[in-house]
């Protein structure tokens, strides 16, 4: 039974979904934030890179861009823009409810 250990794969880790905020520089360094110490560090990293990414495109194309909110099915996330940084919330949706 050993050999078939050999080909068995780990079971992929599951991650919450996050609550909480966090602030970045200009670099995208994370300056502080208020997320779970479990969520993982570099997730925080790319989010910060492409928001800051968004407001930037939107600067060279002189189009008024402060605030940005992104829906996905699960979960929000909104930003907003502060003199080359940013600061962004992460909050899951709720799951919606039908009532009768």
């Amino acid at each position: 039974m050993g050999l078939l250990n050999l080909f068995s794969k780990a079971a992929p880790t599951l991650l919450r979904l996050p609550l909480g905020s966090f602030t970045v520089d200009c670099e995208g360094s994370v300056i502080v934030g208020t997320l779970p110490s479990s969520f993982p560090e570099e997730l925080t990293h790319e989010i910060g890179t492409q928001i800051l990414a968004a407001f930037r495109d939107a600067a060279e194309a002189q189009l008024p861009l402060s605030d940005l909110l992104i829906n996905y099915a699960s979960l929000k996330i909104t930003a907003r823009a502060l003199r080359g940084g940013a600061i962004i919330y992460l909050s899951p949706k709720a799951p919606t409810t039908s009532t009768n």
